[in-house]
């Protein structure tokens, strides 16, 4: 379906600071004029990535359970919205496990040249991560920043835009920073609306 876009948690707590930003961004998505369809990393069935490298050949996965429902999702989406808190300076390990399951796209495209995503989807295709970090240090981003963008590139969606807060531990809860609740909704609506734009165009 057009103006689709796959909003992606990777933290496992339910209203909690990455949801509440999550939540904004869907909604300025959504008002933009995207239908908007959620996966919560933390409470989907998949397992690691095995490295068989059974995709080096294949199309999907050989590890059988539910990563094939996923893919689907994400190969049809005209964007992405990730958010998630950091974690030990990287980013929790369901929502990497969820992007190392996606190995398949990794191989379609770097390795059998045979991509899923096709070069007129991938210039519609964009990314919006959203980032939480307890503490104040400003290099706390560097890490989940670089793998959410070698998983939009290994999915052909562009890292577009970002939202990152540090100091959570301080500030608690994300309420007492109504400018960074609407700044997801704007980044979401942003989002939404140049994927409409550019599907409206072809």
């Amino acid at each position: 379906m057009p103006n689709t876009i796959i909003a992606i948690l990777g933290s496992n707590i339910f209203g909690g600071n990455a949801d509440k930003l999550l939540q904004e961004a869907i909604h300025g998505a959504e008002d933009a004029g995207c239908t908007v369809e959620r996966i919560n990393a933390a409470h989907i069935n998949i397992d690691p990535c095995m490295q068989t490298f059974g995709c080096m050949t294949e199309s999907h996965c050989c590890v059988d359970n539910e990563a094939e429902k996923y893919y689907r999702m994400l190969k049809k989406a005209d964007g992405i919205i990730i958010a998630t808190p950091v974690m030990t300076y990287g980013i929790p390990g369901a929502l990497k496990c969820f992007m190392d399951r996606c190995q398949p796209f990794y191989m379609a495209k770097y390795y059998r040249k045979q991509p899923f995503i096709t070069k007129e989807h991938a210039k519609i295709r964009k990314m919006l991560f959203i980032c939480i970090g307890g503490m104040s240090a400003e290099d706390i981003f560097i890490g989940p920043k670089l793998t959410a963008k070698a998983f939009a590139d290994i999915i052909d969606a562009k890292y577009s835009d970002e939202l990152l807060q540090n100091d959570m531990d301080r500030i608690v809860k994300i309420e007492t920073k109504p400018e960074v609740l609407k700044a997801a909704y704007e980044k979401g609506f942003s989002l939404g609306r140049g994927i409409v734009e550019a599907r409206n165009q072809n």
